[in-house]
This record gives structure tokens, C-alpha cells and sequence, in this order.
């Protein structure tokens, strides 16, 4: 007899008589010398979850403390897979399974606010390359009756110089580029791949301006200020959306929900963080109004600047998003990181800071005859809006269209970026 509860992350457990805790593991399949596992729930997964994810080049959104906010506040079902070879883990991909418009799709936790996906891999396993056609074909049979199609949005082929094991993959290139500073031997040295001189005319500029009217100060927030400063970038951010004529992606109340799992709760000697808030705030005649905010995540050597804002009601012509993230820059200098990532999303202000552009893909796998169509299909709505951003007039025209859209439907509801 088997009864059914819910676990931390509120997906199903099952209960057998005489055990305990036994999860369902809803497939499993053994070809060219790989098991591959089909897990509902994250937790009997977290010891060796987490030993993966120690893997400087792994990206943070695959960690667990990452994805385990997604999974508690949205509750979609699960299905992340485990491969092993002769009984030692090679692999996790952590999936949800999403439903829209009839097509069941299986995607990377979070995968709509992700900048970039990797996946967990052992370091015995990287060595051997690309997942093999037999083994891709495992993972497809493994999900069948679960999912249509399974794509794995924003995965770069190479990631600082590792060729990634899922290239092998049917993959179409993600209409967004990421985009990334290295931090070299000197902040000077690393500043000199964006023009140095340049940098720091433009950061004296912003603090005369901002010391004629008082001054400001740099503030990394303590726990005790994560959630409000939060709220403040919701606010900030829906003003620019509204601005642009923008649907925002930050509006839903699970979204939200989520951010605020995410935040660093208490000071430790670990400087990893799956999200910490920054911001700049005024002094003097302008006393504690916040300029700007930026919410950061750490993992190893690698930030990430997930998201940013600025409030350009007062001292706009200092330009203080571009001054806080010199601020940043500047003190992450000291701190062993390698590569500040500007996310996806092509902008100015990362053009500006950044040498390093770097190309990601969407990676099909189906799984039904349904799912086969939903990739076709997948294939030429990503290359349609490759070609339009591609087409800076063509860009623009879209975009006053979806201004007028937006302003005519006050409750615009999207988590996609595009």
C-alpha cells in the first residue's frame, strides 16, 4: 500500500511499507553503458546535487539552493534527470515540466529568469565529450509520457573554453547574446580592455556632479535590508517597462515570491550567493533617494548581475547605473573574481563594459510526434526573432507596436525574455 505526502519542495513522496522517504524514480533505462533516472522531487538528490555544483564552471542556476525556491513556489511537477555509468554519477539536468497551448515542455528550473545553463556534470564524465546519439535517445525515452519536447534555453556551446557535453543536442542559436568583463592581473588592466581613460573621465564626471549636491555612498544590503530594497527594484523596474511600453517580467506575484526566497539571509565566511542587492543612494540635497539598484549572484569566480534599475527622476545626467557598476566592479576587483557577467540581453551600457560577447543556443530534444512539431515550430519563432532584432528598423517598428500593445492592456503578463 502506498500513501502520498508532500516533501519541502511540495512534490510528491511516496510511502511503502517498511520504508521510509522512498522517492519515485519514474523511469529508468540502461544504453551504451548509461542508467538514466527520472526524479519528481530534488531532495534525495541533494548530497550529490550539491557535490556537482562545486564545479567552478557549472552555472549557478543550476545549483540547488538556486533552484529549490523556483521549485517550492511554483510547484510544477518534476522531472530531473540523474545519468550514471556503472553505478557513479555523471549528470543532473535539472527539469520542470511546463504546460502551454497543449505542448508539455521540460526546461531548465527558473529557466525564464536564467542567463546562461549548463547543467551538472562529474569531472569524469567532461572528458568524454559530447552525449552520444544512443544516450540523448535514453533521455528522450525516459521522459516519454512526461513531456512533448524538452528545451534547455540559453546553453552556450563553450563556456570559457569547455566545450559543453550537450552541443550534441538539436540546437538553434537563442536570439540573445550574454555578455562578460574578465577581470585581469589589475582593475586598471581589466578597465583598459573598455578604454581605461575613457572609464575614468566618465567616473569623475558622475561624482563631481553627485558631490556638488551632497554626495553618495555605495550600499551592499545587510539581510536586514534585502527584502525592502527588493520591493524598491520591482517599483523602479515596472516604471521603466511602463516607460518603454514594455510588458514586465517581474509583475507576477510567484516571480516575486521567488526573488525574495532567493535573497542572502545572513552574513558567513562564504562569499557565494544566489542573490544579493546592491544600490546607490544619494546624500545631501537629495538625502536617502536610491539612484540606482542591482541584484547580484556569486558563484566561485563568477557574478552575475541578474538584474538592475534606475530611478532617473533626480540627477539623471549622472548617470548613476553606469556609476554603480564601476562601484561593483571596483570592489569584486579585490575579491578573486575572474568574470563579471552582464547577463543576456544586448544593450549599450554592456557593449560598453564588455569585450567578451558570447553566443548561446536552445537545445530541442523531442519526444513526442506532438513534441516534433512543437520544435519545428520552436526552431522558427527563435531564428524569426534572430532576423528582427537582426533589423534595427524592422527592431524598432516591433517595438512601437508592443508599446501600443502594452499601453492598451494594463495587465500584460509575460516571464519570457525575448
Amino acid at each position: 500500500m502506498q500513501t502520498q505526502e508532500q516533501d519541502i519542495a511540495g512534490i510528491t513522496a511516496v510511502h511503502t511499507a517498511g520504508e521510509q522517504n522512498a522517492y519515485v524514480q519514474t523511469q529508468s533505462a540502461l544504453h551504451d553503458g548509461l542508467t538514466i533516472e527520472i526524479f519528481d522531487s530534488m531532495a534525495p538528490l541533494e548530497a550529490e546535487w550539491r557535490a556537482l555544483e562545486q564545479d567552478n564552471l557549472a552555472s549557478l542556476h543550476q545549483s540547488y539552493d538556486w533552484c529549490l525556491p523556483w521549485v517550492e513556489t511554483f510547484r510544477r511537477p518534476l522531472a530531473v534527470i540523474r545519468g550514471s555509468i556503472n553505478g557513479r554519477n555523471a549528470f543532473i539536468l535539472p527539469l520542470e515540466i511546463i504546460r502551454s497551448r497543449g505542448i508539455r515542455r521540460a526546461e531548465f528550473i527558473g529557466g525564464q529568469h536564467s542567463n546562461i545553463n549548463t547543467g551538472l556534470f562529474s569531472t569524469e564524465f567532461l572528458p568524454n565529450g559530447d552525449l552520444t546519439a544512443l544516450q540523448m535517445a535514453t533521455m528522450a525515452a525516459a521522459l516519454r509520457g512526461k513531456a512533448d519536447l524538452a528545451i534547455l534555453r540559453n546553453v552556450p556551446l563553450e563556456w570559457r573554453g569547455r566545450k559543453s557535453p550537450l552541443g550534441s543536442l538539436p540546437a538553434v542559436e537563442n536570439q540573445n547574446h550574454a555578455f562578460q568583463l574578465p577581470f585581469l592581473e589589475s582593475f586598471e588592466a581589466s578597465l583598459k580592455q573598455v578604454n581605461a581613460k575613457r572609464r575614468r573621465k566618465k567616473f569623475k564626471h558622475q561624482s563631481r556632479i553627485l558631490d556638488a549636491k551632497g554626495g553618495y555612498e555605495y550600499l551592499i544590503a545587510a539581510p536586514d535590508q534585502q527584502d525592502a530594497l527588493l520591493d524598491q527594484f520591482f517599483r523602479q523596474k515596472a516604471v521603466r517597462f511602463r516607460e518603454a511600453g514594455l510588458p514586465d517580467v517581474f509583475a507576477d506575484a510567484a516571480t516575486r515570491t521567488t526573488m525574495h526566497r532567493l535573497l542572502r539571509r545572513q552574513e558567513s565566511d562564504n562569499l557565494d550567493t544566489t542573490l544579493q542587492m546592491h544600490a546607490l543612494r544619494l546624500k545631501g540635497e537629495h538625502e536617502g533617494h536610491v539612484a540606482a539598484i542591482a541584484a547580484l549572484s556569486r558563484k566561485g569566480d563568477h557574478v552575475i548581475c541578474q538584474f538592475a534599475s534606475i530611478d532617473e527622476s533626480l540627477v539623471a545626467e549622472a548617470s548613476p547605473g553606469e556609476l554603480l557598476f564601476w562601484l561593483m566592479i571596483e570592489r569584486l576587483h579585490k575579491e578573486g573574481i575572474a568574470l563579471f557577467d552582464f547577463g543576456i540581453g544586448d544593450q549599450i551600457y554592456k557593449r560598453s563594459w564588455c569585450p567578451v560577447e558570447t553566443t548561446q543556443h536552445d537545445l530541442l530534444l523531442p519526444i513526442s510526434a506532438v513534441g516534433h512539431a512543437a520544435a519545428a515550430m520552436q526552431r522558427g519563432i527563435i531564428r524569426a526573432k534572430t532576423v528582427i532584432k537582426g533589423n534595427r528598423q524592422l527592431y524598432a517598428f516591433i517595438q512601437r507596436l508592443r508599446s501600443r500593445h502594452v499601453a492598451a492592456t494594463s495587465d500584460a503578463d509575460t516571464t519570457e525574455k525575448d
